[in-house]
């Protein structure tokens, strides 16, 4: 039998089932109500069933626009705390589904869900959909496991920096660039001017240290999980789910549904932790309280182009 009032539902022991009659209290006789009506009652005089809050991570890493949904600390942090604040919550569940995205917020989430978990005492379990790359693949690492299918795309545990070269279109039209700053590096990779040594290598120390982080932390969570033998380990590559479960980067197959009713039993209920929804006015006005917005805002419409080049590189 599952007993009620801990945070995990445990099996106990036939011993202690058995013990002096009672008399019956509102409590019992309520859990002999079908499950349709213990629904409606008040959460302290339902059956003992497990429930797990899931809260879903979808979307590149970064600047999130009106156009371009994404995952940051600032959409990421009230969910991931209303879910760790769920009454009666046996573990937290994490959907990931992103291609990775900015160092910084990919931590920054990292270093939330470590915290609540320790705090509320709650195991993490997070389960890979189409991917978990690169930042995704760091949150994912704040999981106690990893699921995924044998088709998720896993790893890529690198750093990028990508931009282009302009300065001879430019000079190819007659245009002259002109910059002003206080600071001699200000400047420092402007794609419209020649590109300086000095100036690639100070980036490449940047991602060096980055890289050096992303390492460390992977090696904290996945231990002796990890593959001895593969130098491309952290090569920036990545792998399907088949591959990846050889690495030691992910646990198991296994899809949410399936692994939690299998940890928990038939009767886990799984409650999605959703955004909340913004107020009436904005809703039916929109952006378009901020004065002097176009229908089409170009800043946006690039936001769109580069998630998408984010997906198609990891083929999807």
């Amino acid at each position: 039998m599952f007993i009620l009032g801990d945070r995990s539902c445990r099996a106990t022991s036939s011993a202690m089932t058995q013990q002096m009659p009672q008399p019956a209290s509102p409590k019992t006789f309520f859990h002999t109500l079908p499950e349709p009506l213990q629904k409606l009652l008040p959460g302290r005089f339902r059956a003992s069933y497990c429930v797990v809050p899931v809260v879903r991570l979808s979307g590149p890493i970064g600047a999130v626009m009106p156009l371009r949904t994404g995952i940051s600390i600032a959409n990421a942090a009230p969910l991931l705390e209303r879910a760790f604040e769920m009454r009666g919550a046996s573990a937290v569940a994490l959907v990931i589904n992103s291609p990775g995205g900015s160092a910084a917020q990919s931590h920054l989430i990292f270093k939330r869900i470590r915290a609540l978990s320790e705090e509320k005492k709650l195991p993490v379990y997070a389960f890979v959909e189409d991917a978990a790359a690169s930042g995704g693949y760091m949150i994912a690492c704040a999981a106690d496991e990893i699921f995924a299918d044998p088709t998720s795309i896993i790893g890529s545990i690198g750093v990028v920096a990508a931009s282009f070269g302009l300065d001879r279109f430019i000079a190819r039209y007659g245009i002259e660039r002109r910059v002003h700053t206080a600071g001699e590096h200000k400047a420092m990779l402007d794609p419209f001017q020649p590109e300086d040594p000095k100036d690639v290598e100070h980036l490449k120390n940047l991602q060096n240290r980055i890289h050096g982080l992303f390492m460390d932390l992977v090696r904290s969570r996945r231990g002796e999980k990890l593959a001895k033998d593969r130098e491309d380990l952290f090569s920036g590559a990545f792998w399907v789910g088949e591959e990846a479960l050889g690495l030691g980067l992910i646990d198991r197959f296994g899809d949410i549904r399936a692994v939690l009713r299998e940890r928990f039993g038939d009767k886990v209920q799984m409650k999605l932790v959703e955004p909340a929804r913004p107020p009436l006015i904005g809703r039916l006005f929109g952006r378009g309280t901020s004065g002097g917005a176009s229908l089409v805002d170009p800043g946006e419409m690039l936001g769109v182009l580069e998630e998408r080049a984010a997906w198609s590189r990891l083929g999807l």
